[in-house]
């Protein structure tokens, strides 16, 4: 220990040791000690990172079950089934998606359907995507297989729109002016949107409307039209004989998102050669829109194509 003199009226000076370092070998940490935390704690972090994983994969495996199905609302114990976790976890996981609105309760029923957040997102994808071309190569696909005329239509509140058509090389043909608004209950395309509607908004259509009539064979009688639309919706497309315009006949069916018609597809030709195409035309027709809505809502894909 060394010991400073200071002048007089200062303050003392502090005293300081100086450890002699041991002899022999200098004496290295241990290690293991301090790596041993670290690595635990490394672990730790990433079991912690595979348990959120996870809990995200279970999340969107409940989200996409809803729009996998066919049926529309769904129970815990429903759900808890089909993808082999507890309710308990479920449960959890419904209730943050709720939160959110993913998905809505229904108190009555206890059982969970799609809420409206769910619902934008879809509606956000729908409207990256431009129907028109998106739909092209299937109107195409169409008309080649049926040798007669394919369109697309549109609606813009309780009318109807073709944006475009695809027509076969042959001499006798339909072709169809795109642009003109036609009411929803005259023709098929037009009946194809209404078909598809739920019931309320059908009947909120025909409550504002006239059925008024185009040909003479425009459907005018309500009661006729409603039982008209659930046939079509029974066996998936709409049919018309001259009921839009004379001596032309077509069938048509929706493109769906979510169970909503988005736009619609047709094929038409002279109602005498056409009549007896009908069956043949249908099928064709059903398997071009499904490939369409499964476009609009890519996690159905595989249900509608199966």
């Amino acid at each position: 220990m060394i010991r400073l003199s200071e002048p007089p009226g200062s303050a003392p000076a502090t005293e300081e040791t100086t450890e002699v370092p041991p002899k022999g070998p200098t004496a290295q940490p241990d290690r293991r000690a301090s790596a041993l935390p670290r690595r635990t704690r490394a672990n730790v972090e990433e079991n912690g990172r595979s348990q959120s994983i996870a809990t995200v994969e279970r999340a969107l495996d409940v989200l996409l079950l809803f729009g996998q199905s066919s049926q529309r609302d769904h129970g815990v114990t429903e759900i808890a089934g089909e993808l082999g976790l507890s309710k308990a976890a479920v449960h959890r996981i419904l209730t943050s998606l709720r939160s959110r609105g993913l998905v809505v309760l229904d108190e009555s029923t206890r059982r969970y359907a799609l809420g409206p957040a769910a619902l934008r997102l879809s509606g956000v994808y729908t409207e990256q995507l431009d129907i028109r071309a998106v739909a092209a190569p299937e109107l195409s696909w169409l008309s080649q297989q049926t040798q007669e005329t394919a369109t697309l239509s549109i609606r813009t509140g309780d009318l109807r729109t073709y944006i475009d058509q695809v027509v076969p090389d042959r001499e006798i043909r339909m072709e169809v002016t795109l642009g003109v608004p036609y009411p929803l209950h005259a023709g098929s395309s037009s009946k194809a949107f209404l078909a598809f509607l739920p019931k309320d908004e059908i009947e909120q259509y025909v409550a504002r409307h006239t059925l008024q009539a185009l040909t003479d064979r425009t459907i005018t009688d309500l009661q006729r039209l409603r039982r008209d639309l659930a046939v079509a919706r029974k066996r998936g497309y709409t049919m018309s004989i001259g009921e839009r315009q004379p001596g032309a006949a077509s069938i048509a069916a929706p493109v769906l998102d979510h169970a909503r018609p988005v736009a619609v597809v047709s094929v038409s030709g002279p109602a005498e050669r056409f009549r007896t195409e009908i069956p043949r035309c249908a099928e064709l027709l059903l398997q071009a829109t499904a490939r369409l809505s499964a476009l609009m809502v890519p996690s159905v894909a595989n249900e509608q194509t199966s």
